[in-house]
C-alpha cells in the first residue's frame, strides 16, 4: 500500500472494556500466568466458539460487509467469511497433534539423555487487522493465537467501522472475556496499545505503518508477524491462454474492487501478445460487471472519500493510454475497472500500491525482460505468471523473490490451509494460514533431559590429554 492508504493505519479507539491500555494488559497477561489458556480443550472451545459466531450472526456480518464496502453477499461469504470458518475448522482439526511436544533423539555427545521440542504459547498478543478483509484478517490470526494458547487484545480497523462495531459486539459475548479482549476505535488507542509490552504483535497493513508497528515492537524486542503489501506483478507469456488470463486477472483484480494486498498490481506482457490480451480484459470486464460497470450489483465501492481522491490522483497522473474503463463518481466513491497500457513508469501508479480497479499493462519484449523488470523493484507479496510453458513458468519462479506465487490464476494461493501465507522483505516478514500461524504465535522450546548416572567426568576440570583426546574423538 501507499503511505496515505493504511489498510490499517496505526488508528486507535478507546478499549470497550473501558480499561486502560496498561490495565486490559496486565489482566490478561495475569489470566495468561494462571494457565487458563493452555489447556486443549480451552483452545478447541474458543475455536468452535469462533465458529458459532460466525454462523449465528452470518447474515449481519455480511450486511456489515455491504455498509462498509457495498461488498456483494458472495464476496462478503467467499472472501471473509467463508474462506474464514475454513481455516478455523482445519486449525481446531489439528491443533491437538500440534501442540503435542515432539521426541528428539539426542546425539550420542548427549548420551544418556532424552531431548523433545515443546510448543509453548507466547503470552499475550496484539493483532491489528485491516480493513479491506475485517473479518478474514482479525479473526484468522486470533485462531492461530488462540489455537496456540495466548491470550490475545484484538484491534480492527475504525476505516470499516460497520464490521468493526459488529465485532467489538460479538467477540465479549463468544469468547472468554477474561483471555481475549477488542479495542475499538482509532490513533490514540493504537498508539497507546502499542507503548505496551506484548509478547508479539501480529500486523496487516502498509509497509510504512509496519514499519511504525516495528520501531514499538523493538522497544520491548517483541517479535512480530508484518503482513504488509506491495506492487504484485503478473507476468504474461506469449503462450498463455489469452481469454482465461483476462479473465483470471480482471477477477482478481476486481475483487473488492481491487482493495487487496495480494491483488495483481500491473501486468507485464511479452509484447507480442499485449494487444489482444487487452482487447480480453475489456471483454471479461464486460462479461463480469455488463455494459455499465457501475450499475451492476457485483461491483465494490472505494472504502471512503481519501481513497478515492487518492485513486483519481493515480489515475490522473499515470500517463500512457487508457484501454479499459477511465470513469470515476466521487458522490457514489466508484472507480469504473480500468487498464491503463504503458503507463509512465516514474508515475505515482508505478511506485506505490495501487489498492484500487486500476490495472497498468505494460508491453516487455520477452518473460526474462518481465523478470528483470520485477527484480529492480521492491519484492512484493505475491507474483503471477501466466504460461503453458513448466520451463516459463520455472524460470519465473525461480528467477524471482516474492510472498508467495500463484501460476495461471490469480489470489487462490492464499486459500489452501497447509500453504503458508506471508511477504519478505517490504512485502512482510512471517507467514501465518494452518500450522504457520500456530508456529507464530508459538516458541518451540528444547528440552533434554539428563538422568543422575552415569556422571560423565572427563568433561570436567582437571583436563588432560585423554580427557581432551575423548573430547575430540566425540565431537
Amino acid at each position: 500500500m501507499t503511505d496515505t492508504q493504511a489498510r490499517t493505519e496505526v488508528d486507535t479507539a478507546t478499549p470497550n472494556t473501558g480499561e486502560a491500555p496498561d490495565e486490559l494488559v496486565a489482566r490478561l497477561r495475569a489470566t495468561f500466568r494462571t494457565g487458563r489458556t493452555r489447556p486443549i480443550s480451552w483452545r478447541r472451545e474458543q475455536l468452535a466458539e469462533i465458529l458459532r459466531m460466525l454462523d449465528e450472526h452470518e447474515a449481519e456480518f455480511v450486511q456489515a460487509l455491504h455498509d462498509d464496502l457495498r461488498r456483494p453477499p458472495i464476496e462478503a461469504y467467499t472472501a471473509d467469511i467463508g474462506t474464514t470458518k475454513s481455516e478455523v475448522k482445519y486449525i481446531a482439526k489439528h491443533v491437538s497433534s500440534w501442540a503435542k511436544p515432539k521426541n528428539v533423539v539426542a546425539p550420542i555427545t548427549a548420551q544418556p539423555g532424552r531431548g523433545k521440542l515443546i510448543p509453548e504459547p507466547l503470552g499475550v498478543a496484539l493483532i491489528i487487522s485491516p480493513w479491506n478483509y475485517p473479518v478474514n484478517l482479525l479473526v484468522q490470526p486470533l485462531a492461530a493465537a488462540i489455537a496456540a494458547g495466548n491470550a490475545v487484545v484484538l484491534k480492527p480497523s475504525e476505516l470499516a467501522p460497520a464490521t468493526a462495531g459488529l465485532l467489538t459486539r460479538l467477540v465479549p459475548q463468544y469468547l472468554d472475556p477474561e483471555a481475549v479482549a477488542i479495542v475499538e476505535g482509532g490513533v490514540p488507542e493504537t498508539t497507546a496499545l502499542l507503548e505496551q509490552q506484548f509478547d508479539h504483535i501480529f500486523f496487516t497493513g502498509s509497509t510504512r505503518v509496519g514499519k511504525v508497528v516495528m520501531a514499538a515492537a523493538a522497544k520491548h524486542l517483541t517479535p512480530v508477524v508484518l503482513e504488509l503489501g506491495g506492487k504484485s506483478p503478473a507476468i504474461v507469456a506469449g503462450d498463455a491462454d489469452l481469454a482465461i488470463t483476462a479473465r483470471r486477472l480482471m477477477w482478481g483484480k476486481h475483487l473488492n474492487a481491487g482493495q487487496t494486498c495480494i491483488a495483481p498490481d500491473y501486468v507485464l506482457v511479452e509484447d507480442s501478445v499485449r494487444d489482444r490480451l487487452i482487447d480480453e480484459m475489456g471483454k471479461a470486464v464486460s462479461e463480469f460487471l455488463g455494459a455499465d460497470a457501475k450499475a451492476s450489483p457485483d461491483f465494490c465501492r472505494i472504502i471512503n472519500d481519501s481513497h478515492f481522491e487518492r485513486l483519481s490522483k493515480l489515475l490522473a497522473t499515470a500517463g500512457g493510454t487508457i484501454a479499459v474503463g477511465g470513469t470515476t463518481d466521487a458522490a457514489d466513491k466508484f472507480v469504473e475497472p480500468t487498464v491503463i497500457v504503458d503507463p509512465d513508469l516514474d508515475a505515482p501508479i508505478m511506485q506505490e500500491e495501487i489498492f484500487g480497479p486500476l490495472l497498468p499493462v505494460i508491453g516487455v519484449e520477452s518473460v526474462a525482460d518481465a523478470v528483470e523488470f520485477v527484480n529492480d523493484r521492491p519484492k512484493p507479496l505475491a507474483l503471477y505468471v501466466f504460461s503453458s510453458s513448466g520451463g516459463t513458468v520455472d524460470q519465473v519462479i525461480d528467477g524471482t523473490s516474492s510472498g508467495g506465487v500463484c501460476v495461471n490464476h490469480t489470489l487462490l494461493h492464499i486459500t489452501p490451509d497447509n500453504l503458508p501465507f506471508g511477504g519478505v522483505g517490504p512485502s512482510g516478514m512471517g507467514s501465518y494460514h494452518g500450522k504457520a500461524g500456530f508456529d507464530a504465535f508459538s516458541h518451540l522450546k528444547p528440552v533434554l533431559a539428563k538422568p543422575a548416572k552415569p556422571d560423565i567426568k572427563f568433561i570436567y576440570p582437571p583436563y588432560t590429554s585423554l580427557k581432551e583426546k575423548i573430547v575430540r574423538s566425540a565431537l
